[in-house]
């Protein structure tokens, strides 16, 4: 029986959908097809998290952790080009690649920390927003925090746009972003002197190292590596050697430019911190709302704090959208399990709401800023996971082929992880034996010894179980041995076919369709479903006029069909849409199912849902989508 996992593509709505081979595109149109994708992947390297560890790092060294940022900032570059190259050469995402090659225990716990990493991001980003929201508004934080659950609805508009719409909406959020930081620092003017001397690497204390490596797990996300393996995949390239050569190299450049971007952004917040806090004294400043408040006194400007939420709520929203295409392609290629996006956007938001619901409830609004610090240290301690991993499959020639990454780069990002790791046990050692020493209780002392054991066997199997020679084969060589088969193939006959109708100008279509997959003794099987108010309490025993009128056109088809020399016979559904269809073609030996998809928009969408999503899960059934 053939493995369905090879049949899965990555973010399937919108896959391939930019098509850089079109002969429409010419000259430098043609290489401006491939960027985008980095610029989705950038937000997340300037989300509200960013602002947090980058305040807190200005008002307490001064300039003294740029070098941290620019670190970071390289350290991205390296680890999202080798994304996007497990992408192109590939066609796999990284959460894909770990369930091919990892035994299924492993990708469990896989999953699970990169769902924890996404919960940790997407707290950042509600943070972010409810406090941007309340700079401007002064509504509580607690109703900030119920208000960004509405970006649900923002994020399923722009997916129904396409790709390039939402490319184009997070690119000007981006502006936003850069373009207030550009203006705050012009107004700041920090002695650029002293900014260069910050460079320099430096730990000053304890207190700096916690700092930086919150710094480092607010730049480089385990998220951002699974979604820029799936974003360079709805891009349309020529799958020869010197298509994909030229894929890798504008995604290089659409990664570098997006990326320096963001270092721009973190690195202003960071001078504008030292600049306006740490140069007069104040350095205790290491929150984002009194930050907020300080930026108009002590710079003498009214236009700065309301540049600095403005670009807050921006951070805020972009991160949002990519943190959720970064849920749905774990859960996709781990799982393999595909759900209403509506749904998976409003479960990612709720686990996240909670915590910081709690934290205002509890403390009130006054510990905010350390929680945003302390998701970003979360995220750091999952990057091991992501890392090891990538560089493990962007290294073997057997499935990268010519284009697996040389020895140099190997060791630089093996240097990069060990770095990464080195510093996050060591900072869990530190917290871990402050906790100790001053705590009794001996269940935090067991949870903590317990985590910890797990942290380090992951790990090690993470690093090592790629290594063995005995790896489970690439989809390129399970499609290739199927090819030698093709003599053997029979065509099939479909005696039972089933038509989804919504009795609109679109049912002649269909229909064609369906007769064309047909033969002259196939049964025609029409099913239409009532949706109307009485279905829902009443459902097969409806007798309303809606009802009689659908049962009239169904057999006014039906006549149609045998007039014409067709066997046909028709039933009506009640209720709910997918899973009406669903279980008529079932009871009714349907052999094909043939429906369309539905024009639906915007907020139609999420009333309506998605029926053929829904409907081709519940059938074994060839389906065929018909766009009408």
């Amino acid at each position: 029986m053939k493995d369905d996992r090879y049949n899965y593509t990555s973010l399937s709505e919108v896959h391939q959908s930019v098509d850089t081979t079109s002969s429409k595109r010419k000259g430098w149109r043609k290489s401006l097809a491939f960027l985008g994708p980095a610029y989705l992947v950038s937000v997340g390297y300037m989300d509200p998290g960013n602002w947090a560890t980058d305040l807190a790092g200005g008002s307490q060294f001064g300039y003294k952790l740029i070098w941290v940022l620019l670190m970071s900032n390289l350290m991205a570059l390296l680890l999202q080009s080798l994304s996007a190259r497990l992408g192109i050469v590939r066609g796999r995402d990284l959460a894909q690649a770990n369930r091919e090659t990892y035994p299924r225990y492993i990708n469990y716990a896989l999953y699970g920390l990169a769902e924890v990493a996404i919960a940790a991001t997407d707290l950042a980003e509600i943070l972010g927003m409810a406090i941007g929201i309340q700079l401007l508004t002064g509504l509580p934080l607690i109703w900030g925090v119920s208000i960004t659950v509405l970006d649900t609805f923002l994020f399923l508009l722009l997916q129904r746009l396409g790709m390039r719409k939402m490319e184009a909406f997070i690119i000007a959020l981006v502006a936003v972003i850069g373009l207030s930081f550009l203006i705050e620092i012009l107004i700041a003017k920090p002695d650029l002197g002293e900014v260069v001397k910050g460079f320099v690497p430096s730990i000053p204390n304890n207190t700096a190292l916690y700092i930086a490596i919150g710094i480092i797990g607010a730049t480089v996300m385990p998220h951002n590596l699974y979604l820029h393996s799936a974003l360079v995949q709805t891009r349309k390239i020529k799958r020869d050697d010197a298509g994909i050569k030229r894929a890798l190299k504008l995604n290089f450049i659409d990664s570098a430019i997006a990326l320096n971007l963001a270092f721009f952004v973190n690195a202003a917040i960071l001078v504008l911190a030292a600049t306006v806090f740490f140069k007069t004294g104040r350095t205790d400043v290491a929150e984002i709302k009194q930050a907020h408040e300080l930026l108009a006194p002590m710079l003498g400007s009214g236009l700065a704090p309301i540049l600095f939420a403005v670009a807050l709520i921006a951070s805020g929203q972009s991160s949002t959208i990519t943190g959720t295409l970064a849920g749905q392609i774990v859960m996709e290629g781990y799982l393999h399990l595909r759900i209403n996006p509506m749904f998976r956007r409003l479960l990612t938001r709720v686990i996240a709401i909670i915590p910081a619901v709690l934290v205002i409830l509890i403390n009130g609004e006054n510990n905010i800023d350390s929680l945003l610090v302390l998701s970003q240290v979360i995220l750091s301690l999952q990057l091991g996971f992501a890392i090891i991993p990538l560089i493990h499959f962007t290294s073997d020639k057997k499935t990268m082929g010519k284009f697996a990454i040389k020895p140099l780069v190997i060791a630089t990002a093996s240097l990069i992880t060990l770095i990464l790791v080195y510093l996050n046990i060591r900072m869990v050692f530190e917290q871990a034996g402050a906790f100790f020493e001053t705590s009794s209780s001996l269940f935090w002392k067991a949870v903590i010894i317990l985590g910890g054991i797990f942290y380090i066997v992951l790990l090690i199997v993470a690093i090592f179980y790629p290594l063995r020679k005995k790896i489970i084969p690439a989809p390129v060589k399970q499609l290739h041995s199927g090819a030698a088969l093709l003599d053997a193939i029979e065509t099939p006959v479909y005696n039972q076919i089933a038509i989804a109708l919504d009795f609109s100008k679109d049912d002649a279509r269909l229909i064609a369709h369906a007769i064309g997959q047909g033969h002259s003794q196939t049964n025609y099987i029409l099913i239409h479903v009532v949706e109307s108010a009485t279905t829902r309490l009443m459902e097969k025993e409806t007798d309303d006029l809606e009802t009689r009128k659908d049962q009239e056109q169904l057999e006014h088809y039906i006549l149609q069909l045998k007039e014409k020399g067709h066997q046909a016979s028709g039933f009506l559904g009640f209720n709910e849409r997918a899973k009406e269809i669903a279980r008529i073609a079932r009871e009714s030996g349907a052999d094909m199912l043939v429906i369309g998809a539905h024009g639906h928009s915007g907020i139609r969408d999420i009333i309506y849902g998605q029926t053929v999503d829904a409907v081709r899960h519940e059938l074994k059934i060839p389906v065929l989508v018909v766009n009408v």
